[in-house]
């Protein structure tokens, strides 16, 4: 059942610690990454203070915070388009299945139909993750053809 008064907003500066709390329960339920309090609340402070680098949108109910999700921004010389990345998806655990993350996302694709330069919606999923792939191919998004390689400069324990 969708949840009561769900409410689906833009973050604001005053949800950082929220945020960055979802985002260390995140990493932990589904990579074992231990996020240092320091670093992850840096960093969400500074993508709500910079809105070249995304935003973040807030689901709560009767001010009690949800989930949340961030989104990112790829430039595709080859489509002259943005896509948006969905990064640092949450549902509190008690609140999951009940229609939380499809909210977001309805959201997302809603506020990206509003500008002209977006061209498609993306994310990520660890492979294991079945429960959350299952979703996302619910809500219409389908697998891509690539594999994600990355070569990491700073670990997250130096920083």
């Amino acid at each position: 059942p969708l949840e009561g008064n769900l409410k689906i907003r833009p973050a604001v500066l005053s949800d950082d610690q929220s945020i960055a709390s979802f985002n260390q329960a995140m990493a932990l339920e589904t990579e074992a990454k231990h996020l240092p309090d320091k670093v992850i609340l840096a960093g969400v402070r500074r993508q709500l203070a910079d809105p070249s680098l995304g935003f973040y949108l807030f689901a709560e109910d009767a001010g009690k915070a949800l989930g949340c999700l961030g989104i990112t921004f790829e430039w595709s010389d080859w489509r002259c388009g943005l896509f948006w990345w969905i990064q640092s998806v949450y549902v509190d655990p008690k609140h999951r299945s009940r229609g939380v993350f499809s909210n977001l996302y309805a959201e997302v694709k809603a506020l990206a139909s509003q500008h002209d330069d977006v061209i498609g919606i993306r994310l990520y999923a660890e492979k294991e993750n079945t429960r959350a792939i299952r979703t996302y191919l619910r809500l219409g998004m389908t697998e891509t053809p690539y594999r994600l390689l990355e070569d990491e400069f700073a670990e997250l324990d130096k920083l």
